[in-house]
């Protein structure tokens, strides 16, 4: 296997590249990606196999006889392993037994007697997409990298459906290209030798929850500390947020048992009610080796923060430039401090505290225990009873709920306990969007219902499944803008193995009225002193989004003054004017801008920059 080029001085965390197949036709095909900066991985016939932008330290090849194996991320897999897999493969299915074996956050991508399969991870941190490039299909780990070589623009019926609060599944894991399309995370790409035809092979099925709490403790604890080990045994500094949250303090603690320097970074709240910054001093004063930055709380950057400069290469649009500033302000810091990677305890509240939806499959297999949890939720979150028992009677299935949902799309939303004990939240448009848009909208919902099926029989593991996908499309983003930044990302939760440990532990004892983040707690004790995981709440940022968007007004009617989505007909440019003016208004609270948001800053960061190839 020809060794990397080492054009392009790229630091890691900031791998994206295309797959091209083995054929005579490819040749044309390549003449897309191929540029003086990108780097090649050749097949054996020396044609380009890979083409984009990687480091040495985030990708491992082997080859051996008509196989050839390549694991762009993070693994801990030597090329001799690699290899001696290599010389073992005889089909490309029984490479599902090492995706499903191996820690950490990859892509995996094979070549077999000229066929290829490319995958990513069950999360959805790593994505695959495909389109036929001058008639031979070719892989990529971003869409529009495919977009841009078949010369499409973004769909406008696509984009309309991004306006919704929040997406639903599957529309939610669209390609906004035509021409394009995406790979579901729990499916390999399969291209044929000839490089003209595709199938697609499940490779991951989520566990079924058969677990107790106290037989998946072990594991979960045994997933995160490999997880974290990944990142960490190579030494040198890391970074990780302490909040003094479960989440990240569990992460901090496993990376101090590590042969790394570990820097503790802590943000305060601007909330005097908010208590991150005493739960992480607390923590921190059992690590005496780690070393423990505050930072200054009112330093911090708003939500809202420099939505007018974002020109990040985002390949959708994506509610975390609402965040953006906030995630990447400190990097620069730690840097300074010789951080190579920051560990985040993101991912945490999707596995530890799962949905209580769970309970309305257990209503009918435990019916005594579900209904004396239920009304502990009941009170813990002020449930009506009305409301309560109305959603636990639906019987509808999830192309029903969908269909339902795209009737009812400007129209007052249920109780909040009706999403969390259904398939989900009800999607809503807004008052600011176009009748000709919400008419595509609707339209749409109700021609995926047709075929609709969710993630999981079980509205539980569904709405988990969901969350954690819906979540890792941001954090895919905020990845690259922290590699960009200088200090690449990760988190350890997101991993293919910690979410199928977690998973595992059945929901009534994952989620209870009774206890916080329980399976996270039994899993680190022993590493995490008690007094750390009394813990019982978690801080919500809400004053520094309301102060976000008093401060950041004129920035938002910057916005709307000319606005691509206007110009398109999905907007009423004027109604958002309006209502930039009104920053107090109380519906704004519940983030009902965020989707709108994300479409206008990413239509404006495409129009800043010319398409790009991998390499760039």
């Amino acid at each position: 296997m020809p060794t990397p080029n080492e054009a392009g001085g790229v630091g890691p965390g900031d791998a994206h590249f295309a797959v091209l197949p083995d054929c005579e036709d490819a040749l044309v095909a390549a003449r897309s990606f191929l540029r003086p900066e990108a780097r090649t991985l050749a097949h054996p016939s020396g044609r380009p196999w890979l083409v984009g932008r990687w480091s040495d330290r985030e990708i491992v090849t082997a080859q051996a006889g008509r196989a050839a194996i390549a694991v762009v991320g993070c693994a801990p897999v030597d090329a001799d392993e690699l290899k001696g897999f290599a010389h073992r493969l005889r089909d490309l299915t029984e490479l599902d037994a090492l995706a499903r074996r191996l820690p950490g956050s990859f892509h995996l991508v094979a070549a077999l007697d000229g066929r290829l399969r490319v995958q990513g991870t069950a999360s959805g941190l790593r994505l695959v997409f495909h389109a036929a490039v001058e008639g031979v299909q070719v892989a990529a780990t971003s869409a529009d990298v495919l977009a841009a070589a078949i010369g499409e623009e973004p769909d406008e019926e696509r984009l309309a459906v991004r306006l919704l609060w929040p997406v639903p599944y599957p529309l939610s894991e669209t390609s906004l290209w035509r021409g394009v399309t995406a790979v579901p995370p729990e499916e390999a790409l399969i291209i044929a030798s000839d490089g003209r035809t595709t199938r697609r092979s499940r490779w991951w099925t989520p566990p079924e929850p058969m677990l107790s709490l106290a037989e998946g403790a072990p594991l979960a604890r045994e997933a995160l500390s490999q997880a974290v080990d990944a990142r960490t045994d190579a030494g040198g500094v890391v970074s990780c947020d302490l909040s003094g949250g479960l989440d990240s303090t569990s992460v901090c603690f496993l990376a101090a048992r590590s042969p790394a320097r570990v820097v503790a970074s802590t943000w305060p709240g601007r909330d005097p009610a908010d208590s991150d910054l005493h739960w992480a001093q607390k923590a921190a004063r059992f690590l005496p080796d780690v070393e423990h930055v505050v930072w200054d709380a009112d330093a911090s950057p708003l939500v809202y923060d420099d939505l007018l400069t974002i020109d990040d290469l985002i390949d959708e649009p994506t509610i975390g430039v609402m965040d953006r500033s906030r995630v990447l302000h400190h990097l620069p810091g730690l840097a300074q401090r010789g951080s190579r990677l920051h560990l985040t305890g993101i991912g945490g509240d999707h596995l530890a505290w799962c949905s209580e939806a769970y309970y309305h499959g257990l209503l009918r297999t435990r019916p005594l225990f579900a209904l004396r949890q239920l009304r502990g939720f009941r009170t813990l979150f002020s449930w009506p009873l009305g409301a309560t028992a109305r959603a636990l009677a639906d019987s509808a299935s999830y192309g029903q709920w969908l269909a339902r949902c795209g009737r009812q799309l400007t129209g007052a939303l249920p109780p909040a306990v009706s999403g969390t004990l259904g398939w989900g939240m009800p999607p809503r448009l807004f008052a600011w969007v176009t009748p000709e848009a919400a008419h595509s909208v609707g339209r749409t919902l109700l021609e995926a219902a047709a075929t609709a099926v969710p993630l999981h029989p079980d509205r539980g593991m569904h709405t988990d499944l969901e969350q954690i996908r819906n979540c890792t499309r941001i954090v895919r983003q905020w990845d690259r803008m922290a590699a960009r930044a200088g200090v690449p990302m990760a988190s350890p939760f997101f991993d293919d193995r910690v979410i199928e440990a977690f998973l595992a532990v059945n929901g009534g004892e994952r989620v209870t009225p009774w206890a916080y983040k329980p399976l996270l707690a039994a899993a680190m004790r022993q590493i995490v002193p008690d007094e750390c995981l009394a813990r019982a709440n978690k801080a919500q940022a809400s004053m520094d989004a309301a102060e976000g968007l008093r401060e950041h007004r004129g920035d938002l009617m910057a916005l709307w003054e000319d606005s691509h989505l206007a110009r398109l007909g999905l907007v009423d440019g004027d109604a958002l004017m309006a209502l930039a003016r009104r920053p107090s208004t109380p519906d704004l609270r519940e983030a009902i801008l965020y989707s709108t948001i994300a479409c206008e800053v990413w239509l404006r960061s495409l129009s800043r920059k010319e398409p790009r190839i991998p390499g760039n």
